[in-house]
């Protein structure tokens, strides 16, 4: 048994076999009788099952207490990180209706490169080479994609890319990267307490990250007024950041971007705040999770400069969907688009590109 299993199984002893099975990546707890697992990239509803209401909500309560954290009528949501580095997210009613809610999101072990997204399908080889050559010339890079679409993972082995002398600093509201290089110091948000005081924000880190002499900044991700920040960093000397964004396309990556910064209560005008961010990203990593529950990157775009004040954005590969077979898996594959504008300075680099028309 790992040691989250070991961690959790003292209150959840209903799910513990899928706490110990490594191929179960998420369990969702619906109430005390109703329970799926994510296994493989698929859902599964689960025979499992709690006595009670009594027994989950207590199950909650007590890992909120191991934690440090309060988790009653006065804070019904719960949000923290374990010992391993695995999320658990509870609600507990009356926000919910249902009853106790309790997501488990299981850390992995096994660091994620970007050899190893090759190996499983979830990139060409010619998608190697473009990240490859995007992080090695300090491209400022956005992963964007849905809920539970790899963001991370990709983020993670983006980050393996960087060159070991860098000095990386890497900001998070909850402790999830696990990069690979020497030089690397590691930042959490930290929640109110009980009065309401105490907190320290993403933003707040980014903020206080610039006077400690970063060569990139690896946040987690973006949500709200942070990106302002972040976008003001980028375009002040910290080349080669990353981030990610729940985004529905690299374009719509672009304007969630936008409505964070405009979420920092900064008074600037639209077109001024779509100057920065057309201007601080270089590129956006859009990654999906497919029908039968395989994870791709399926598209990387270089953006442009503004185009009569809307973003631009110049594809160089993508991925095309062929088929979905009754059973959901997905038949297609991955083709080159516009060979990027940063064709010359990788070539003056002697970084390998994939050959354009």
């Amino acid at each position: 048994m790992n040691d989250n299993a070991s961690f959790l199984v003292l209150f959840l002893a209903p799910v513990k076999e899928y706490l110990a099975d490594d191929a179960v990546s998420e369990i969702l707890i619906n109430g005390p009788s109703q329970i799926y697992i994510e296994r493989n990239g698929r859902l599964e509803e689960t025979e499992a099952r709690f006595a009670n209401e009594a027994q989950l909500k207590a199950a909650a309560v007590n890992i909120a207490k191991s934690v440090d954290r309060q988790l009653d009528e006065a804070h019904p949501d719960l949000d923290a990180r374990l010992p391993d580095g695995s999320r658990v997210h509870a609600t507990i009613p009356p926000v919910s209706r249902s009853g106790t809610i309790l997501s488990i999101r299981k850390f992995k072990k096994e660091m994620l490169t970007i050899d190893k997204l090759e190996s499983f399908g979830s990139i060409p080889h010619e998608g190697v080479l473009l990240l490859n050559a995007i992080v090695k010339l300090r491209k400022n890079t956005i992963v964007s994609g849905g809920t539970s679409s790899g963001k991370t993972s990709v983020l993670n082995a983006l980050s393996g890319l960087i060159p070991d002398k860098d000095r990386i600093l890497v900001l998070e509201d909850a402790s999830e990267l696990q990069l690979q290089q020497k030089h690397c110091v590691y930042f959490e948000t930290r929640k109110p307490d009980k009065n309401g005081q105490g907190e320290f924000s993403i933003r707040d880190l980014v903020i206080a990250s610039l006077r400690l002499r970063p060569d990139r900044l690896v946040i987690g991700e973006i949500r709200g007024g942070e990106a302002l920040d972040l976008l003001q960093a980028m375009n002040t000397g910290h080349s080669g950041s990353m981030s990610t964004i729940h985004a529905n396309s690299p374009v719509d990556a672009l304007s969630r971007m936008e409505t964070c910064a405009i979420l920092s209560g900064a008074s600037l005008p639209l077109n001024a705040i779509r100057m920065q961010v057309a201007s601080a990203i270089n590129c956006v990593v859009h990654t999906m999770r497919l029908p039968d529950g395989s994870r791709k990157i399926v598209e990387i775009a270089e953006v442009l400069p503004l185009v009569n004040g809307e973003y631009a954005l110049r594809s160089l590969l993508r991925w095309k969907t062929e088929s979905v077979a009754p059973d959901g898996t997905v038949s297609g594959h991955f083709q080159l688009g516009e060979a990027p504008s940063f064709r010359d300075a990788a070539g003056i680099l002697h970084l390998e590109l994939p050959e354009y028309p």
